[in-house]
């Protein structure tokens, strides 16, 4: 049993690698946005997905295989967070360009453009953190992707149904056990990850929102 649990909890910490995250978070605003009959080029569907594939994705991990080759990290979980300045100083590179992809040449509504700068800001502050305190970055992207379902549905003004947030509160509690099961992180820090998530990506919208679009 404890074995089956094992798996499981690597398979889902695999499956919601933060790295993973702003690809998943692109394709369902994606997905949601032709559900509600918005008009959304094939074009720029491919282009927003595939340029946040390489930029946010593809580009880290190949550093972070790159220092593995070296020796400079043990595996891609990074479990000392000491092993960790690294691939954050990259990850926050491509997370700048995705940024300026997004933002400067697909032109996203506000609400995306604020997400992407969240997310970016949101591993920025847990790379500092990281140098005392090993804040989660799995709970930091689910929470900040929870925070971006948040801004798109007032900026759209959809209303998310009970299935979607039923759905995720449950991965979200299931990949809080997966890290505390591994032993790679405290509940304080899992918490704290969420919170600093959800902070990042809707904390400022919101802001935004209220002050100029209400």
């Amino acid at each position: 049993m404890r074995k089956a649990i094992d798996i499981i909890a690597k398979t889902l910490s695999i499956i919601l690698y933060p790295l993973f995250v702003p690809t998943y978070g692109v394709a369902l605003f994606c997905r949601m946005q032709i559900l509600q009959e918005y008009t959304l080029p094939a074009v720029w569907i491919g282009v927003a997905i595939v340029g946040t594939f390489v930029l946010t994705c593809a580009l880290p991990l190949s550093a972070i295989y790159i220092l593995i080759r070296k020796g400079e990290i043990t595996d891609i979980q990074m479990a000392n967070s000491s092993e960790r300045t690294m691939p954050y100083i990259y990850t926050i590179g491509g997370l700048g360009f995705w940024c300026y992809l997004m933002i400067a040449i697909l032109e996203a509504p506000v609400y995306i453009g604020f997400v992407c700068v969240g997310a970016t800001l949101a591993i920025l502050i847990v790379a500092i953190i990281n140098r005392w305190w090993k804040i989660s970055a799995h709970l930091t992207g689910l929470g900040g992707l929870f925070g971006g379902l948040i801004s798109y549905c007032m900026g759209t003004g959809a209303i998310p149904t009970w299935w979607l947030l039923c759905i995720w509160a449950v991965i979200t509690l299931l990949l809080i056990y997966s890290r505390l099961w591994l032993n790679a992180h405290s509940a304080t820090q899992v918490t704290a990850g969420w919170l600093l998530g959800i902070a990042c990506t809707f904390v400022p919208y919101s802001i935004y929102y209220y002050v100029y679009l209400a």
